[in-house]
């Protein structure tokens, strides 16, 4: 965030200042009368979305410490802000800061209650910061901020009493260690009654401290006064110390740097301005609609830098899509220019050759063609490795003819078996001598072409059980049958059975003599088809 609005509100006016890179400059004072909100609300008008600070040191500022009863989480929220309703019912700048807990009893919390019990000071400014839609990002507290000042300058101590002068006057904070307990402000002592005005102000503030048993009797009270340098040594000399007070005096000049300050004038508030605008610490007295023009401008900021983050991917991937690319383009040329090579110098490696009888595409194509016949073409192993699988299964019965022809649909039955026959034949040359009448062309799909075509077994066997048994000789013809049948895309048909089963005629004969004559054993025929 490179430039801000700090703004200091007392009960004199508001001064304005802008700040940019931790350096604070322009600063303006607007009297807290009708012309100087004018002026005020012209010079926002003048800024525009700046965001902004509001620190108040205000005298109507009140500090209680009380014990609450140690509950967590929404209802101690609720619990504190019950009792900061009751005391400060009037404002709504009010705020809870849990200190600790008790060291004894039901250890309850120690909360600090404080809040800015006069919001009509308030008013004028923030209704001007309304109208001009400035973000404000909170109401801070001097004496709550001091406790950065202690932090970082003054630490270590169980009693500290800080005193800072300031443009609205002398300010007293009583820390116990580290935490602020009490702060008081006391307008009109500064400059050269700067002094006798400290030294009569911490008396009073040490006895109020030990009246309301914040300090007991016999604690020493380490006072530290932040101060110009050239004040210094008339504080010393009228601010000594005594049996329960012990001061010790830091020069502005010297704290400033510690705190990243520019020091511009003698007071501590360029010192809080300054760790205001470094820290940002969440705001004291802020309600939601006190920050509603921030958090707005914050979401505002966001979507930007969400867009220009989106915006600077989008161009890097364009970027690195881009060099891809014109890569793959590099890499087609590269390509196409070796195929062109490749193919000069095989018209310059076919130009030597003498021509050929068959083109190259024929001869592509025949080779492919050749392929197709070796993996596709009808042959009668397949068909019979399935039947011998059946056989292990059923070792009673025994194969006695096989005929494997190839079935093609759509032919005459005379093609049918003239097609099958040359399939099932012999191959041209073998045994038979050249004829001159034409051969009928053999169809495409008896030579596997597109697919294989369906093929038939019939399939003659005996039953070899003991004799006379006809129920054995039924189980293992089935049990045969079945177990051909359980093959996928395979159609079993029984073509005559051992025996005539039928009602009207007698058995007789022999069935499962395994030492009859031929005619005497139990025999029976499968047609099988199978569509590979």
């Amino acid at each position: 965030m490179l430039r801000k609005q700090l703004f200091y509100l007392s009960s004199e006016g508001l001064v304005a200042s802008l700040c940019q890179r931790g350096v604070t400059t322009d600063s303006t004072f607007f009297g807290a009368d009708a012309a100087g909100l004018q002026a005020f609300a012209a010079w926002l008008e003048a800024q525009g979305q700046t965001p902004a600070w509001l620190l108040a040191d205000l005298v109507e500022e009140d500090f209680q410490v009380q014990q609450l009863p140690h509950v967590g989480g929404k209802a101690g929220r609720n619990l504190r802000e019950r009792r900061l309703s009751q005391l400060y019912r009037e404002t709504p700048y009010r705020r809870a800061t849990i200190l600790g807990r008790a060291a004894d009893g039901r250890r309850d919390d120690q909360v600090l209650l404080s809040a800015l019990t006069n919001p009509a000071l308030l008013a004028p400014w923030l209704e001007a910061m309304e109208a001009a839609a400035t973000p404000l990002a909170g109401i801070y507290s001097a004496a709550l901020l001091s406790t950065e000042l202690v932090q970082r300058l003054l630490p270590g101590h169980e009693h500290l009493l800080l005193v800072t002068p300031q443009s609205a006057g002398l300010r007293q904070s009583y820390f116990r260690n580290g935490a602020l307990k009490f702060s008081r402000l006391t307008p009109t002592v500064g400059g050269e009654h700067l002094a006798s005005g400290v030294a009569a102000e911490t008396a009073r503030a040490q006895q109020f401290l030990t009246s309301v048993r914040l300090i007991g009797r016999g604690d020493v009270l380490h006072t530290a006064i932040l101060a110009p340098a050239a004040q210094i040594a008339a504080l010393a000399e009228l601010c000594q110390d005594g049996p329960e007070t012990a001061f010790a005096f830091l020069p502005l000049e010297e704290a400033a740097p510690q705190l990243g300050a520019d020091l511009a004038s003698p007071l501590a508030d360029d010192l809080l301005l300054a760790r205001l605008a470094r820290a940002r610490p969440p705001g004291h007295y802020s309600g939601g609609e006190v920050r509603r023009h921030f958090q707005l401008w914050r979401a505002r900021i966001s979507l930007y830098a969400s867009s220009a983050v989106i915006g600077v991917a989008g161009l890097i991937w364009t970027a690195a899509n881009l060099i891809s690319y014109g890569a793959a383009e590099r890499h087609a040329a590269e390509l196409h220019a070796e195929a062109a090579r490749k193919e000069s110098a095989y018209q310059a490696s076919m130009s030597t050759m003498p021509p050929a009888a068959a083109r190259t595409v024929n001869m592509k194509a025949a080779v492919n063609i050749e392929k197709l016949l070796a993996e596709q073409g009808p042959a009668p192993e397949a068909m019979l490795q399935l039947v011998s699988a059946a056989l292990e299964q059923s070792p009673q019965i025994r194969l006695t003819q096989l005929d494997w022809q190839v079935q093609v649909a759509g032919l005459p039955a005379q093609a049918d078996g003239a097609a099958s026959a040359a399939a099932a034949g012999s191959m041209p040359g073998f045994g038979a001598a050249p004829q001159a009448q034409a051969v009928t062309p053999m169809p495409a799909l008896l030579l596997g072409i597109p697919r294989r075509p369906p093929q038939t077994l019939r399939l003659e066997a005996e039953v070899l059980v003991q004799q006379d048994d006809y129920r054995a000789v039924l189980d293992s013809m089935n049990g045969f049958a079945q177990a051909l049948a359980r093959t996928p895309r395979m159609t079993v048909q029984i073509g005559s059975l051992p025996f005539d089963v039928r009602s009207s005629v007698k058995l007789s004969g022999r069935a499962g003599s395994s030492g009859g004559t031929a005619e005497d054993r139990a025999k029976f025929t499968l047609n099988l088809v199978w569509n590979p």
